[in-house]
């Protein structure tokens, strides 16, 4: 078999293609270019030159061939424009993701085909079998990789059947030191060079001035919310007594309403057990989830659509601040004030709401707290970025989320939800979450997933994956 290997240049690129040679495939290495401008990116990180000059070295140290090729229109095209579009919606896209459906298993590929490739590896951290449904098709799975520190399967989470049924994935069994361990034996240029950060071939950007390429800087108001807000809030309060409606009736505890961690790896509550086990789920309970959640799957089947919408869709921040004059200093010089708000206060200036994302808390610039700012909202048609003292400030934890049914992608296409079927899953919104134990609701009008415990930054734009046991199963875009 003829197989094409993604060489990048890193590490991980490099030990794939040299397990690959070592088992007998006819390997050859493909380096592809995917941009060229500058504007954004942080000197010295993930410069594409160095890349291709390692992995050539790299090709000629195990002794296979090397070609290159340019893929930047297409990258431009297909990921960064998308990119810029989603910033200038208020929505958080993931270029990795996109760069792997798009670019990696679709333009690459092509030309690896071209070439004369029948299979294209690449260094992911995951694992892929294959299985025949009942009537014989062959269905590709593909799992999560075992070091569950470089677990890379959530950035795979849009690839089609079609795509992987072309891809291997060589080192995701292994653990990055034992992929370091055999580069060094191999002696291979790539052996200790660091690994890669930012976006996916662009390298390390200072966001805001990447963006400004297309997104031009608006000037507006950073308002800060109290927690008076969602006290009076009706919405707030209707998601509350909802969730309180639908718990099971032998779970005494309240619903809670804000997350009990405060990072990927660090935790509100002290010696956790359910954080301590990972992410590996337990394969006895339906979709690996630890726990039968707290919610009575016959009540969250007899909600209407018009409720699942309701508690998945996030509070709105409209505080409204009038002002006042007053005099100033020895010569009471008039001034104009906001008056004071119960709801909230506005304690700073921005450079365009389209810059800052949601659960953000560098780069806002703004002191006097205790505790750190967060982005909990950002207004577009307004301009206006709503933020949140603490890692317990209640907007920054939702419960539920809504993908829009045109959103939604199975990778296992043989096993979809259909419209009234509820299912349990382990979820995570974001690269090197912890699966978080859900309830996923398949209705006509999108799917919703009803997490167990609050979740932290729920953002538009990322993309939702669940997952049965280790088992990646299906993905979709988050909506508002």
């Amino acid at each position: 078999m003829k197989v094409c290997v993604g060489l990048s240049g890193g590490v991980d690129s490099s030990v794939a293609a040299l397990l690959l040679k070592r088992a007998g495939y006819d390997v050859f290495a493909l380096f592809m270019q995917n941009w060229h401008d500058t504007a954004g990116t942080l000197h010295g990180d993930c410069e594409w030159e160095e890349d291709r000059f390692v992995a050539e070295m790299v090709a000629r140290k195990i002794g296979i061939p090397f070609y290159f090729v340019d893929l930047s229109r297409e990258y431009r095209k297909r990921v960064v424009d998308y990119m810029f579009d989603e910033y200038s919606k208020g929505r958080t896209p993931n270029p990795d993701v996109l760069c792997n459906r798009e670019i990696k298993f679709d333009a690459f590929m092509k030309c690896a085909m071209d070439l004369g490739a029948d299979c294209v590896a690449t260094g992911h951290y995951c694992r892929k079998d294959e299985i025949r449904n009942p009537d014989g098709q062959r269905i590709c799975r593909i799992f999560a990789g075992t070091d569950p520190n470089k677990d890379q399967s959530y950035f795979l989470c849009q690839l089609t059947q079609k795509q992987l049924s072309r891809a291997l994935f060589p080192i995701g069994g292994l653990e990055k030191p034992e992929v370091r361990r055999i580069a060094a034996e191999a002696d291979l240029p790539s052996a200790d060079k660091k690994d890669s950060q930012g976006i996916c071939f662009v390298g390390k950007v200072d966001l805001p001035v990447f963006l400004q390429q297309t997104l031009k800087p608006v000037e507006g108001d950073v308002v800060e919310v109290y927690d008076a807000y969602f006290q009076d809030n009706a919405h707030y309060n209707f998601i509350k007594d909802t969730l309180q409606s639908i718990k099971r009736d032998d779970v005494p505890e309240p619903v809670g309403m804000v997350t009990s961690y405060i990072s990927e790896t660090r935790s509100l509550k002290v010696n956790d057990p359910e954080r301590e086990k990972g992410t590996a789920g337990n394969p006895a309970n339906e979709g690996g989830c630890s726990s039968d959640g707290i919610f009575d799957s016959k009540k969250i089947a007899a909600l209407s659509d018009e409720t699942l919408e309701e508690i998945a869709r996030p509070v709105r921040y409209d505080i409204a601040f009038e002002t006042e004059t007053y005099r100033s200093g020895k010569r009471h010089v008039r001034k104009t004030r906001f008056r004071e708000n119960p709801y909230g206060k506005v304690i700073g200036r921005h450079n365009g709401a389209q810059f800052y994302t949601i659960g953000q808390r560098k780069g806002l610039n703004i002191g006097g707290h205790k505790d750190s700012l967060f982005v909990i909202s950002t207004d577009m048609q307004s301009n206006i970025i709503y933020v949140g003292e603490g890692h317990t400030h209640k907007g920054l934890s939702r419960s539920c989320l809504e993908i829009a049914s045109e959103d939604i992608h199975w990778i296992r296409e043989d096993i979809p939800m259909e419209p009234g079927e509820i299912r349990r899953y382990r979820v995570r919104i974001r690269y090197r979450q912890p699966l978080q134990d859900a309830t996923l609701i398949m209705r006509s009008n999108g799917l919703f997933i009803l997490f167990d415990e609050p979740q932290r930054g729920i953002t538009p734009g990322q993309f939702a994956v669940w997952y049965d046991s280790d088992e990646m199963i299906g993905s979709g875009v988050i909506g508002v």
